[in-house]
Parts: C-alpha cells; structure tokens; sequence
C-alpha cells in the first residue's frame, strides 16, 4: 500500500488494523505524513482528497521551478495525481525534465501527472468561451474538469457578436449537468447563456478588453449584475475555480460526496 490515503486506501487500511493483519504502530506510520508534510517553503496538504475528492492543486505563479518540482516529487511520491497551473517556461522545463510523464497543456498553462486516473463522472460540463483571446481561461477550466474526473465539451468563439454561432450549439449546452461561459469585453455572453439553458452557468470574467473593460472588472460586474437567473460568478480569469466548480457539481450529481469516493 502506498503512502498516500484516498478513501478506499484508508479503509482498507482500517481493516488490516481490525483483522491483526499489522499493528495500531505500523498503521500510525504509515499515516504520520497524512494531513501535511512540511518543504519548509510549502506544507503539502496530503490530507485534501479525503476532505474534497480531488488532491491540492499547485498554484505555480511566484514559486521558483525548483519548488514547484520538489511539490510535484513529493505529491507524485505520495501517489497522488497532479495538476499545477499558471505554470511559466521555466517551470513546464523543469518539470517536465524531472517528470518524462507530465503532460502539458499549453493552452491552459498547466502541467498534470497522473498517477491513476480519476473515477470518470457521468454527462459531461460545457465550457464556453466569447473570442479566441479567451480561450487560455477556458482551456484552464477545461483542464481542470479534466483532472478531476469530468469529461468536458468545448464551445469556442461564440461571443454576442455573432449570436448565430452559439445558437448553432444549443444542444450541447442544453446537455450538459452545468456550463461553465468565459467572456471579457463585457461580459454580456454568461447572461445570454443563463437565459438558454435550465443548468448551473459558471461565469468567468477575463481580463480581455479595451482600455475602459478595466482588466476583466467591467465583465465582472456585468455578470455580477446579470438579469438571467442561475449564473454564479468566479474571479477575473480564474478557470481553476470555475473547472473545480463544475468537477463538484459532477460529483454531486453522480453521488460521490467527497468523502464517499468508491
């Protein structure tokens, strides 16, 4: 048995303890590294799938290439899978040298590394995008959904500009569980995707636009302020968050609640 505890492990590991098969000690050891394990410069949370379903997630901005690798070894050594993000040549290089297995995805500026695949939820999340522009916020939702299990379908270059190109994909976005809509400018395709379908609609503002979008906050208020019903909102160009949400509405659908994982 490996030293990393998802919830089959742990209870497999329970019941060696219940049968005599090993001692309370040896079990104790086995678990001394299971809520964190301290680099000094990171403490990895090892404890996170038991808790959430899905291992931590290695935020890449500002960490150095060697950190980042020296949390990939320890996580991987751990048997967990990896997915990192906002991932900069410097660290893909790294990574990648140290890991022959990682997998990049360009697009999205992650890397994953995957150790065993994830239980696949059921139906799939749609994720939308307005332009091409945004397409790096979306594959990062994209990515993530990916990683945690759920399969997912691209609606790319869809924005209000061209209506006829969305409705063109009506289907795909009425069957899917939740619909995760990037757009900058302002933001207005979340409203007109929440106004279409009758599933959870996960908008995410970018931060492409003109002088007066102001970074993504004028498509932030406008989904803030949108009139569709059903439309949450998640930070300027955060497709981790917006990915994570939809892999959590997978899950709940499917009935695995985190700490229920078969």
């Amino acid at each position: 048995m490996g030293k990393y505890m998802d919830p089959a492990r742990l209870k497999a590991l329970l019941e060696t303890v219940a049968s005599g098969e090993i001692s309370p000690d040896d079990a104790l050891a086995r678990l001394r590294a299971l809520p964190f394990e301290d680099l000094g410069f990171a403490k990895i949370d090892h404890h996170r799938t038991l808790r959430k379903g899905f291992p931590e997630v290695i935020f890449s901005a500002g960490k150095t290439p060697e950190q980042v690798v020296e949390i990939v070894g320890r996580m991987h050594a751990h048997g967990s899978n990896v997915l990192a993000t906002r991932c900069s040549d410097a660290v893909v290089a790294a990574v990648c040298a140290a890991y022959p297995g990682t997998v990049h995805h360009e697009a999205a500026r992650a890397l994953t590394l995957t150790v065993k695949p994830p239980n696949p939820l059921p139906g799939y999340a749609a994720v939308v995008c307005a332009g091409t522009s945004d397409i790096p916020v979306a594959e990062e939702a994209a990515v993530t959904c990916g990683a945690m299990g759920a399969t997912v379908q691209r609606v790319y270059d869809v924005g209000v500009a061209g209506i006829h190109r969305l409705l063109d994909r009506r289907v795909v976005l009425e069957e899917a569980y939740a619909v995760i809509v990037c757009a900058g400018m302002e933001g207005a395709l979340a409203s007109v995707v929440g106004g279409l379908v009758d599933k959870p609609v996960i908008a995410v503002p970018t931060s492409v636009g003109y002088g007066a979008s102001f970074g993504g906050i004028a498509a932030l208020l406008g989904m803030l302020n949108s009139c569709a019903s059903g439309v949450a909102v998640v930070n300027i160009d955060n497709g981790f968050g917006a990915g994570a949400y939809a892999a959590i509405i997978g899950r709940m659908l499917a009935g695995r609640a985190p700490g229920k994982n078969k």
